[in-house]
């Protein structure tokens, strides 16, 4: 069963992924204080699917930058495995993100400049690790999401949907608690937006990672654990409507 209650503190937040408590943004445009925002309370569970829906414009971007750390809230907190991020310097914040966080955005952002297996391997490149480990976990999930060979092909040599399925290896090489997806099909047609969104699906259910994906597909969005619309600065759930 899906736990809906938020996490109100550091005890409640230690054996869940990823959480948040009172999470406010507020940007300044001029004289005018824009509410983003307004007091979100979120607790994702391990392995959980969970989509979040809402009109362009809603505030579901600004959301998963605070949830992955990439930004800092007004007020509120956002703990990553019982971590307050806004307690942690910025060095200790970066290491959260790479050992416990994936990304996965609409434009793939690869590197242009190296292979796939090159772009695969920074996450881990970056935690030193041994690079004769680093390229065998690596290729491990490029053959997983079916691109065995096409490890030496860079981003220009990729169809769309390859590109978009290294950088969902690429979130998924560390091993995250929880990968972070910002409409990852949206820059995709359907029929391969469709596989892309299914192998994400798949490689959730085998690793235990939980997934959040934003997106405007609501057929995609029901296929998942929960819904949650995002209107006005809150969230509501609507798994099920």
């Amino acid at each position: 069963m899906t736990d809906h209650r938020p996490a109100t503190s550091p005890t409640d937040t230690a054996t869940v992924p990823l959480a948040c408590t009172g999470l406010e943004k507020e940007f300044t445009e001029g004289p005018a204080v824009v509410r983003v925002l307004r007091g979100i309370d979120l607790t994702v569970n391990r392995g959980e699917r969970m989509a979040i829906v809402g009109a362009s414009g809603a505030g579901k971007t600004t959301l998963l930058q605070l949830l992955g750390g990439l930004d800092v809230p007004t007020r509120g907190a956002v703990f990553v495995l019982g971590r307050n991020l806004a307690e942690l310097g910025q060095a200790e914040r970066g290491r959260i993100r790479n050992e416990h966080l994936g990304f996965v955005y609409q434009f793939h952002h690869l590197l242009p400049e190296f292979s796939a297996l090159e772009n695969v391997a920074m996450p881990l490149l970056l935690r030193r690790m041994p690079l004769a480990e680093v390229a065998d976990r690596a290729r491990r999930l490029l053959d997983r999401v079916g691109l065995a060979d096409r490890i030496d092909h860079k981003p220009g040599e990729l169809s769309g949907g390859e590109r978009q399925r290294v950088a969902v290896a690429r979130a998924l090489v560390t091993a995250p608690a929880v990968v972070l997806a910002d409409e990852p099909t949206g820059n995709l047609d359907h029929r391969t937006g469709d596989r892309v969104f299914e192998l994400m699906l798949e490689l959730n259910a085998e690793t235990g990672t939980s997934l959040v994906v934003v997106t405007h597909d609501l057929a995609r969005a029901r296929s998942m654990d929960r819904v949650l619309q995002m209107e006005d600065g809150t969230l509501t759930d609507v798994t099920g409507a």
